[in-house]
């Protein structure tokens, strides 16, 4: 495995492969912030994708709704039960507090969506020993580097 230090960016924007296999196949338990009921949205598009290749998502979001099956909290850490990878559907100036979060709470991993950039949280979370990857999505990660694919 790759390990990466504070202040060194790995090729491909912060995706290290390595990084990305283990959130993909070995992370089972994906709390996804942003997540609402709303099917027309790119978060709910993802859960689902992630829930039917047997992933367990939970919604994480302030009105707490239950989505796909799933129940909802308001914050991460309410969630009652320990996390894998804290998957965050937020604008990049808002997100750096959910990879925080995410260490607060024993998360495995970070997952910054494509587009949320945030290289003082990839630092703050990667010298606190948790994985983390932005600006790509499972979607795209999947076909390409799961073992599952």
């Amino acid at each position: 495995m790759t390990r990466r230090t504070p202040g060194h960016l790995p090729a491909r924007h912060w995706a290290d492969e390595d990084d990305v296999r283990f959130m993909l196949d070995d992370c089972h338990t994906w709390a996804v912030v942003g997540l609402s009921g709303d099917p027309h949205r790119t978060a709910y598009e993802i859960a689902r994708y992630l829930q039917q290749r047997g992933k367990r998502i939970v919604p994480v979001h302030p009105t707490a709704p239950t989505v796909l099956g799933e129940q909802g909290y308001p914050t991460l850490a309410e969630i009652p039960f320990p996390v894998d990878v804290v998957d965050v559907f937020r604008r990049s100036e808002a997100a750096g507090e959910f990879a925080d979060q995410a260490v607060a709470v024993g998360a495995k991993a970070v997952w910054f969506q494509l587009g949320v950039v945030d290289t003082e949280a990839f630092d703050r979370t990667v010298a606190a020993g948790v994985r983390m990857v932005m600006d790509t999505c499972p979607a795209i990660e999947w076909p390409r580097l799961s073992r599952s694919a």
